[in-house]
């Protein structure tokens, strides 16, 4: 029966994943959304992409049939799903299982990233499968993991911001990036909180703080180190705190003592006095009993030093004795839809199902159990994102030749994307399932259209770790079928049918998850219909959810947090005389991560066109370049041309563009895939590039 009243769902973009409802279109009428003020989150809010969420449902601006490339130089031509099917498990079992890979989504209900996971490993029984989160929260999931033993975004739910004395935000513009979120800030003012941002740009976040911080791109690593040596030479370190909860600090007090005010000014170009004035405003919060926070973001964290650089901020808020405490804590703002939740069932290189190790052989005896296979023949760890995709279509004793691509766009999103983009034409086999026809589906040899948010139960993780049902509302057009089906069609082709029931699979995860980290065993879909506020860990011991962490103990095997002594060792590249400034990238309002589905939206459009370079007017006039000229932003990897925008809103020494758009204005064709050793998080947030008005329209750089 087709639904003809609004459905209570989540909305398809951000990790805030906001409470919406989704009403049927009529005749010509498209389906309508509404925020929902019931859900805490965003109490009824939405931003413009989440108001326009149901436009991507329109069948004319998505995938409705699969496509097929008879041949490499072929056009892509419409195929029924036997055939399309049939063509990728062909070219899979054609092929080594070392020589197949598969790249996730951020964006993949907590089943799919499950059932994905779980294909890669038990029935193609390859290690090569990790996914764009890589790009998100990777840095500062290795920084919790080692100091907590535990990685969640928020260890305490959102409206907690609301309650707290202080927030040092860090690397984040959530005025842009989820809009909805800025409500609890700005009821934490109203009640005579402090607010600080730390952001090399003068975002529209940091225009609504109290202090905006503005140091030089790269260097959050010196300036975390500089304020904890504040607090510890001025005595607002909490030692009882320290002594009591935690281990490793005597090395890092000995460490930050090098990291005296002015030395981190000629480091960061933040003058001593404002970092004193931070140091003394969180620990005279925390001291008071009104509670502190410091919150990260990518733009701390997309550094080939972003788990160092976590680490410090980690430390800092050790020190001024933060996690654990009411209204206080240390927390990364999770960027996408289920970035959390698609992080802990399977989907990265080294992990299993509940946020296990790959290469724990208790973790392995478990799993395997559940899918009744031998521990044995469970693959070992991979390679992460950036060296999966380097391997693909590569000249190498490892290379990668058929690739499954499900919701993402690497061919934006990835760091040296042209070089990629260029392997991904060599590659032997691309699969792709999307619900666009995104530019990395527009190379592949079978493009498999997929159902959306609204047309498919399933589960997400907001940035709460709060476990969310997205329930279906509308019916896919026909010819479109669920991530789970293609998961279960392609496994069934290949000898190992997975299903592709939601609820069992759901289940299904419960039970690998159980014992685990993230173990979601006591979550039921039919728990979370009947309107369960569950936050993992949700298992036996924790049936009714865990929403705060760390109020008694770390999830470390003594208890204690651990701070890990740091250095700064500068970008993995700094300017040069060839190439004299920084760039670092980041997000608009009205776009979302690679722009596949938002760029297709005509009100989002008209709200941001186009690509551009944001300069300095100082910067630009030493270049004659003026406003809306065609800029050439050229690093060691290549150029992307976009016009200007002037803004005293960005430093001097800084250029800055957003990674939306693909063509000329792609953003990740200058950007740096150096990787962090631990986290193997590329360095997005900071290159060295040269740049000259543009030579004319075809963007050849001066």
């Amino acid at each position: 029966m087709k639904r003809t009243t609004p459905a209570a769902t989540h909305c398809p973009y951000c990790a805030l994943q906001c409470g919406m409802t989704v009403a049927p279109g009529s005749g010509a009428e498209p389906a309508r959304v509404a925020g929902r003020e019931d859900f805490p989150v965003n109490e009824g809010a939405l931003c413009g992409k989440g108001a326009a969420a149901a436009a991507v449902l329109d069948p004319a601006v998505r995938l409705t049939v699969p496509l097929v490339r008879d041949a490499k130089d072929a056009p892509l031509r419409p195929a029924t799903w036997d055939e399309a099917l049939e063509r990728v498990a062909r070219e899979f079992a054609a092929r080594p299982a070392a020589a197949v890979g598969i790249f996730g989504g951020g964006g993949l209900t907590n089943e799919k990233a499950y059932l994905l996971g779980k294909f890669a490993r038990a029935v193609l029984r390859t290690p090569n499968i990790d996914y764009n989160g890589r790009f998100c929260m990777s840095s500062a999931a290795f920084a919790q993991l080692r100091a907590f033993g535990v990685d969640r975004g928020l260890p305490f739910p959102v409206r907690d911001l609301r309650e707290t004395g202080a927030i040092l935000l860090v690397g984040a513009n959530v005025a842009d990036t989820m809009p909805p979120i800025l409500r609890h800030f700005t009821a934490q003012r109203d009640a005579g909180g402090w607010f600080a941002v730390v952001d090399p740009r003068r975002t529209r976040t940091a225009e609504q703080a109290d202090v905006h911080v503005q140091p030089v791109p790269g260097t959050d690593l010196a300036l975390a180190n500089g304020l904890l040596h504040i607090v510890v030479a001025t005595g607002l370190c909490d030692e009882e705190y320290v002594a009591a909860r935690t281990s490793g600090f005597e090395e890092v007090r000995r460490m930050v003592a090098g990291y005296w005010p002015e030395r981190v000014e000629q480091i960061t170009g933040v003058p001593a006095a404002q970092l004193r004035l931070v140091a003394e405003e969180l620990a005279d919060a925390a001291r008071s009993g009104r509670g502190a926070m410091i919150l990260t973001a990518r733009g701390s964290e997309q550094h080939s030093d972003g788990a160092a650089t976590v680490s410090a901020w980690i430390n800092l808020a050790l020190a001024l004795g933060l996690p654990g405490r009411p209204h206080s804590g240390y927390a990364p703002v999770t960027g996408q839809g289920n970035g959390q939740g698609g992080r802990e069932h399977g989907q990265k290189c080294d992990q299993l199902p509940g946020y296990r190790k790959l290469d724990d052989p208790d973790a392995r005896k478990h799993v395997a159990a559940v899918w009744g296979i031998d521990p044995s023949d469970l693959p070992g760890p991979g390679p992460s994102a950036v060296e999966l995709l380097d391997r693909c279509g590569a000249e190498r004793a490892d290379r990668i030749d058929a690739l499954l691509v499900m919701g993402s766009n690497p061919v934006v999103s990835a760091p040296a994307a042209g070089d990629l983009e260029d392997r991904l034409r060599d590659i032997g086999f691309l699969a792709v399932a999307d619900l666009v026809l995104s530019e990395t589906a527009a190379l592949a040899d079978v493009v498999l259209p997929a159902a959306q948010w609204a047309e498919e139960t399933g589960t997400t993780t907001n940035l709460e770790g709060r476990i969310l049902l997205r329930e279906r509302a509308l019916t896919p057009p026909p010819g479109v079928r669920t991530d789970l089906q293609i998961i279960d069609g392609l496994a069934a082709r290949l000898g190992r049918p997975l299903g592709d029931d939601p609820a069992e699979v759901f289940a299904e995860l419960g039970e690998a998850s159980r014992g685990g980290m993230a173990d979601y065993s006591a979550v039921t879909h039919q728990r979370l219909r009947d309107g369960a506020e569950l936050y993992w860990p949700c298992g036996i011991d924790t049936p009714e959810g865990t929403p705060r962490l760390f109020t008694e103990r770390f999830a470390t095997p003594d208890g204690r947090a651990r701070f890990n002594a740091v250095q700064y060792q500068g970008a993995a590249e700094e300017p040069d005389a060839a190439y004299p400034y920084r760039l670092t990238t980041g997000r608009v309002l009205s776009q979302y991560q690679s722009g596949a589905q938002t760029r297709r939206v005509d009100v989002l459009n008209r709200a941001a066109p186009e690509p551009f370079v944001e300069l300095h007017p100082d910067l630009a006039a030493a270049h004659a370049i003026a406003e809306g000229e065609l800029v050439a932003v050229t690093s060691r990897r290549g150029t992307a041309t976009a016009p200007a925008r002037l803004s005293r809103a960005i430093r001097p020494d800084t250029v800055f563009m957003p990674f939306h758009w693909p063509g000329a204005g792609r953003a990740n064709t200058v950007t740096n895939p150096a990787l962090d050793p631990h986290s193997k998080m590329p360095a997005f947030k900071v290159c060295a590039v040269r740049i000259g008005a543009a030579a004319g329209p075809d963007g050849v750089a001066p």
